[in-house]
């Protein structure tokens, strides 16, 4: 393989000022591409923006709440008045409002909509004219969840956005391939202030900021670690590496990195002249219904004590 060389490219990284989108922004820094980082709290943003600049790389912020059509198009003026051009965008900007449906407002619902799939949408728009402008390609990374790939408990919004946000990447794969534009999503899974909150990873998450390593079962066997190890796959995706990779998502966390299928149809069943509630009662549970799918993300395996 090439070695990943980002020198000159641009990249904008929505929601970068901490935890995955600063470790997103500084792997590209670090393989030499030009970052926007964004932020809603511009000390956050300033702070982030320092320390790339203290690892050797290069950056500037900017302090806008993602979701509108005016903060997408401001962070890609930034990178073009900055850098002069933009080459790859990362939509990692998003909140969480969780509660069961029953519980769920319309303010919780919209917040999350509108900073992760609307934002994602506005940011893509925009990177996606400028791109197709330059007419030299790019790239969209578009950052997605395991709760959009199998639902989650108390997250409808969060779940419904994130599961758009695969749908995007396969749709905008299809419609920018001419303009050599490549779309994917990607689903980390990370020692976060979210995941901290779980009770079963909270010791092991304190135990590593405290300098001790993350077990095998853990990084191995769930696919968790830091979010330095989910940014590896952000740099290679936005390379000449990955020119011919487009329309996937791809899951990263501690030590694997994984391909998620499609949702394709996996059982059928046919009735002459079609089907009749009455027919589909009898037939059912025998056929198409014999092996219903699972929902939600399994619980971790932790040894047992």
């Amino acid at each position: 393989m090439p070695s990943i060389d980002l020198t000159g490219k641009v990249a904008v990284v929505t929601g970068s000022g901490r935890g995955l989108g600063l470790a997103y922004a500084h792997a590209l820094a670090a393989h030499g591409a030009f970052v926007v980082v964004n932020d809603v709290d511009e000390t956050v943003a300033e702070q982030a923006v320092k320390s790339i600049a203290e690892a050797g790389g290069t950056a500037v912020a900017e302090v806008v709440p993602v979701g509108t059509t005016e903060a997408a198009e401001r962070l890609v003026n930034r990178a073009v008045e900055e850098f002069g051009r933009l080459d790859i965008l990362v939509t990692n900007a998003g909140i969480l409002r969780d509660k069961v449906l029953w519980k769920m407002t319309d303010d919780d619902f919209d917040a999350v909509i509108t900073t992760h799939l609307k934002g994602t949408f506005t940011c893509a728009r925009a990177a996606a004219v400028r791109m197709r402008e330059q007419g030299e390609g790019g790239t969209l990374i578009l950052v997605g969840s395991p709760a959009g790939q199998r639902g989650n408990f108390g997250q409808t919004n969060y779940a419904a956005a994130k599961a758009g946000i695969a749908a995007f990447a396969r749709t905008w794969s299809m419609e920018l391939g001419r303009a050599n534009i490549t779309v994917n999503a990607i689903v980390p899974v990370a020692a976060t202030a979210m995941t901290e909150t779980i009770p079963a990873f909270a010791p092991y998450i304190e135990a590593m900021r405290n300098g001790e390593p993350l077990p095998d079962f853990l990084r191995k066997g769930e696919g968790f670690g830091t979010p330095e190890d989910c940014a590896a796959l952000v740099p290679f995706l936005a390379s000449e590496a990955a020119r011919g990779i487009t329309g996937q998502a791809i899951g990263i966390g501690g030590d694997k990195v994984a391909l998620w299928s499609h949702p394709q149809e996996i059982k059928t069943a046919y009735a002459d002249g079609g089907w009749t509630p009455d027919t589909l009662a009898d037939a059912f549970p025998t056929s198409v219904g014999a092996e219903l799918q699972t929902v939600g993300i399994p619980a971790p395996k932790f040894p047992e004590a």
